[in-house]
Formats: C-alpha cells, structure tokens, sequence
C-alpha cells in the first residue's frame, strides 16, 4: 500500500528513492482523530525534511503531535500569550443546523458583529434564528468569515471536485538562477502561510515578512510563526520598494484568497512578466475555482464546511480536528514544494508556480485510509519545546544526522525589520 508520504512525494515530483532516507519513531497514532491526523503529518513534515536536505533525516511523532499545536504551547516568561481562538470563534446553532464562525481577527469579529446586529453576549441567539447558508454569506459580504456545517457529500454536491493536493506549473522561459542563500518574500498570515515560511527559515533561507501597517499579528502567533524569520511592515502600494525586494527574491509565498494582490502585480504570471525565474507559492483556503474561490477562510471553517466537523462529531454535535491540522500539514507541504521548485529552477531554470488550498489538503485528509478513533495518551510537551531568551515554544520536528533541528533564532518584534534583504 502507498503511505501517504510517498504519495505526497510523488505528486510533489521528489526522487522516488528520497523517502527511503526517512526514519520514523514514536506511536503510529499521536493525535485522537477519525481521521489519520499523525500520517497526514509525518507525510507533509516528512517531505519537508527531504527536501531540504540530502542527508538521512528522521521524524519522531510525538515531537510531531507537539509541533502540529505549536500555538498551545507558546509562554512568555512562563505565562500564555492567550487561547488561539477567541470565544466567538466557535460552532454556534442555527434555525437549520450549525455554524463555525470565525473572530480571532478583531475586523472579522466586527463585521460579524454588523450582520447580526447585536452585542457579542447576544451571538449564540441572534444566530439561533437564522439560517446556515444564509449566515455564512452575509458575514462574508460584510467583511467577515463563516460557514455553515456540512456532510462531505453535500459539500461535494454544492461546489464539486475538489482541488489537487499541489498544483504545480511553469508559468514562464527564464534561465537557472545561481544558487545562492534563498531569500523568501513572505506575504502571509495566521497559520498555513507563517508555518511554511517558517519552515523555509528553518532551513536557512532568509525570510522577509512583510505586513500592512493598519494589519497588527495577533500577538500568540506573531511569536509561534516568526521564529528564524525578520518582520517589517510595508504599503504593498509603494511600487518602488515593492519591486526592489521582488527583483532580489527567489521565492514569493502568499497567503491571502486569490485575487487579492492582484493590484499589487503579484499575480503569478504577472511576476512571471516582470521578474523571471522567483518561485512562487500560493496558499489558500478554498482554491482558485468554484464557488467558493474567492472567499475568506481559515481552518476551523474548512473542517466545518467539507465535511470534516460531522466525522468528528456527529451531525447534531459538529466536533474539530485535534489540531489546527489542515493550516500546519498545508504548511509544511508548502515549504516542500517551495524547496522542490526552487532546485528544479536552478536546474532547469523557468519562473514555477506552486499552489495549495487547504480545501485541497482536506479533501486528501478524507481520502486516507483510517483505522479506529482509539484514544491515545496525551504527548507530554516538555521534551519537545525550546527556550529561547523569555519565550517558549514548540521544537521544529525533525532531525538531521541524528541531531534535532533548532530554530535558529527567536521570533522578533512584531514589524520592527527594515524591508531590505540581508546582504549576501
């Protein structure tokens, strides 16, 4: 049978002898889920470590079980930086059935707010009286993000086949690059993105992040997802700046719903246009195609919409995955491709296109084989996190050599870097 890594390798189009370099210790299951959460991981974080190095590497899953839910377990000084979720960030009922709203982000949470008309103690009635589907779409014309639960089947039947789990494409002629440190543009948020890029630091390259001034990081995953990275803020509207950091990178990963930096030029064959040979890796929700291309969206609402949340409930008591699960494997796959493309490029040279969703990486989660939702001891995280200075936070997972891999430096300030690259 494939294992779900060689299957991800295989779509990413990695050397098929590459998994073989892989040692995988620790419980086959980490992670109390219907679904196969801990393969899902090993297969995405796996071939992260194999596309970063041709040296063995190994994966140890209960470090995997600690990483998947680095935000749980970020302290500073010892004490929480917060929940990850805000308490309207939940399943909430409705007139006809359910549904996840999302409000981590304080501009989502006053659009919310608008459309039902009420004060954030009124949520849970205000909702009660209206309709799923209904909700769901006047919260995200408002500026926010819902969605309305649904079985796998009728989530199929609304919006149709789901995208692939990676698309890639070469999207324009440009001859190889020298190789040289990466230096990673990184034009994301929350968790999918930042983990990928992340990921990239991780492994050496330079990493920028750039986010709007009027745009503040919630505070818990500023520090979980900027480690080894610079932060800065920057008007994507100021061509002038923009252009320079784009004509020096090597990489452009993206987090935003398509669409959305098409203003800027950072379109991916726009980019292709105007600097040949940068790899380019988006992330998104939805995807590009269909109904719901176009819409916000995080995690929590994915599960709730495909399916995801009726598998780990029931239909009359939605649950979630244990984990953030579709956001870090949709990550780390992220960082594989990016790292696949980037040698292909050097090799071959052509401006490459990689795109994920985390529809995508869910669909790929429903179609693993399963075995029985046994319960499973709770990993104890202290083996698995790292002191930095006066935060703490999960270990990278992975090893290199037999030595485990650290990050390299703690996350900085919050929009404290100047956007300029590192000097080679």
């Amino acid at each position: 049978m494939t294992t779900p890594l060689r299957q991800v390798w295989s779509e990413l189009g990695g050397d098929p002898a590459a998994p073989g370099r892989l040692a995988v210790t620790g419980p086959p299951a980490v992670l109390r889920s219907a679904f196969d959460v801990t393969g899902a991981g090993v297969a995405a974080v796996g071939a992260s470590l194999l596309a970063a190095t041709d040296r063995p590497v190994g994966l140890d899953t209960r470090t995997l079980a600690i990483a998947l839910r680095s935000e749980r377990y970020v302290l500073r000084r010892g004490t929480s930086l917060g929940a990850p979720f805000d308490p309207l960030s939940a399943f909430h009922r409705t007139a006809d059935g359910w549904l996840r709203l999302h409000a981590n982000y304080p501009w989502h949470r006053a659009a919310a707010l608008r459309v039902l008309g009420c004060t954030e103690a009124q949520v849970p009635s205000a909702i009660a009286e209206r309709t799923g589907v209904e909700l769901e779409a006047a919260v995200h014309a408002a500026g926010g993000v819902a969605a309305a639960v649904r079985t796998q089947e009728r989530w199929r039947a609304e919006t149709g086949a789901p995208p692939p789990l990676v698309e890639q494409r070469v999207v324009g002629e440009a001859p190889p690059r020298p190789v040289r440190r990466p230096r990673v543009l990184d034009l994301t948020r929350v968790i999918a993105g930042p983990v990928a890029t992340r990921t990239l630091a991780l492994h050496g390259a330079d990493v920028l992040r750039l986010d709007a001034p009027d745009r503040p990081e919630i505070p818990l995953q500023a520090a979980d997802t900027l480690p080894g990275k610079r932060s800065a803020l920057l008007d994507l509207a100021d061509e002038g700046r923009r252009e320079e950091l784009l004509g020096d990178a090597d990489v452009v990963v993206t987090g935003y719903r398509p669409g959305a930096l098409d203003a800027f030029g950072l379109a991916p064959d726009a980019l292709a246009l105007r600097h040949p040979g940068l790899v380019v890796v988006t992330l998104s929700a939805w995807g590009e195609q269909g109904p719901w291309g176009g819409r916000r969206g995080f995690d929590s609402l994915v599960q709730a919409a495909c399916g995801i949340a009726v598998e780990e409930g029931s239909i009359d008591a939605p649950g979630a995955l244990p984990a953030q699960a579709l956001d870090h494997t949709t990550g780390y796959l992220g960082a594989a491709a990016a790292l696949l493309a980037l040698a292909a490029q050097r090799r071959e040279g052509g401006t490459r296109h990689v795109r994920l969703s985390l529809v995508g990486t869910a669909a790929w989660l429903q179609g693993l084989a399963r075995g029985a939702a046994v319960d499973v001891p709770e990993v104890d995280p202290a083996p698995h996190l790292q002191e930095m200075g006066d935060l703490t936070l999960a270990a990278p997972p992975g090893t290199v050599d037999g030595s485990p891999l650290r990050w390299p430096r703690p996350a900085p300030s919050f929009g404290t870097a100047t956007p300029t690259w590192v000097a080679s």
